[in-house]
């Protein structure tokens, strides 16, 4: 009777323990990422870069930087099949699984070779924009503003910058073409910005110096009939947001996701993306630089200090690094207007 007694007092013991403790699921669920946000400085070397392209192109890369292993498939992609022209080469890209921006960049692929080159940039990009869409097109217009005052930035036979409240809006001046401008990121502002670490200066949209001008001219009309055309893209700027088909554009992406948390589940594995390509195989540069750890808050392939020498270091091999430039276009571009080194429009080499 003893033994029984002794045996209840224990269970009962056991039951109130395991009601009064929290589960130990709780105790070892690790705290949230904390909220960590870029400055507006920061946010404004980022988009410098981009800042004085036209609307449209500039959605389309805030966009499709929120895919950027997608964005090097799409470049490595197009050296792959660089004799697809016009039609062809449209039709074979609306078959692919890549976002509507990754899609779309395909039409201008100095730019697209350019987010590939930059890669830790691109990433950063797109992870801003995943985090804080309205500071990094708050950011765009801050830019715009500058070049104008520093006078580099009115309408061209190119394109055309008009003044809406407290709004720069740059588009095309011709429907069917589109002239990607070509400047220093870092000088073309007037204020000297600090250039991002390792960036490269990519051929045909980099002038040395604080000059502005455009190359080649990057026909469109190849592309209207597909729903991630040029004519999709855009913003509401009014509201801070992204339009894509009439609507807010909301990217998909895996890989940022929870305000700079970056996901680990199989986040490349999408696709078989570097598996069947071989895209990334070299170096194991997401295995071995820990690519995607989040570090107080910020990762490493994304930040803001360090991001430009990670990439540098982790995607050489089979990356456009050393790589030619390979944009093309059938329209000259428009002289400079401004100090600094000269830049030749022509055709693009591949």
């Amino acid at each position: 009777m003893k033994l029984k007694r002794t045996a209840a007092l224990l269970l009962s013991g056991w039951i109130l323990i395991a009601t009064l403790s929290p589960p130990l699921a709780a105790q070892t669920e690790p705290a949230p990422a904390p909220v960590v946000t870029q400055s507006p400085e920061q946010l404004q070397q980022l988009v410098a870069p981009i800042a004085l392209y036209p609307d449209e192109l500039v959605a389309q890369v805030l966009a499709a930087a929120t895919y950027p292993t997608e964005i090097v498939e799409a470049d490595r992609w197009l050296q792959q099949h660089s004799n697809l022209k016009g039609h062809e080469l449209a039709d074979a890209v609306d078959k692919l699984s890549w976002d509507p921006s990754v899609k779309a960049l395909t039409q201008f692929p100095s730019v697209l070779g350019n987010m590939d080159k930059n890669l830790s940039w691109t990433s950063s990009l797109g992870e801003a924009y995943v985090n804080e869409p309205q500071q990094v097109m708050d950011a765009v217009q801050v830019m715009r503003r500058r070049a104008q005052d520093s006078g580099n930035l009115k309408s061209t036979p190119q394109q055309k910058v008009k003044t809406e409240g407290q709004t720069i809006v740059i588009e095309p001046a011709e429907p069917d073409v589109v002239y990607v401008p070509a400047y220093d990121p870092w000088l073309v502002y007037g204020e000297v910005l600090p250039a991002w670490p390792g960036w490269y200066a990519y051929p045909g949209l980099y002038v040395a110096g604080d000059g502005f001008g455009f190359g080649i001219g990057f026909p469109i009309g190849f592309y209207g009939g597909f729903g991630w055309g040029w004519h999709h893209w855009g913003f509401d700027w009014g509201h801070r947001t992204m339009v894509f088909n009439h609507n807010t554009y909301i990217s998909h992406s895996r890989t940022f996701v929870n305000r700079n948390t970056v996901i680990n589940r199989n986040t490349f594995n999408n696709r078989n993306t570097f598996n069947n390509h071989n895209t990334f195989n070299n170096r194991n540069a997401f295995t071995n630089h820990s690519t995607f750890e989040n570090h107080a808050g910020r990762s490493a392939f994304g930040g803001f200090n360090h991001g430009g020498v990670t990439m540098d270091h982790s995607f050489r091999g089979q990356s456009s690094f050393g790589g030619g430039f390979h944009g093309g276009g059938f329209h000259s571009g428009g002289g400079f207007h401004g100090g600094g080194g000269g830049f030749h429009g022509g055709g693009g080499r591949r």
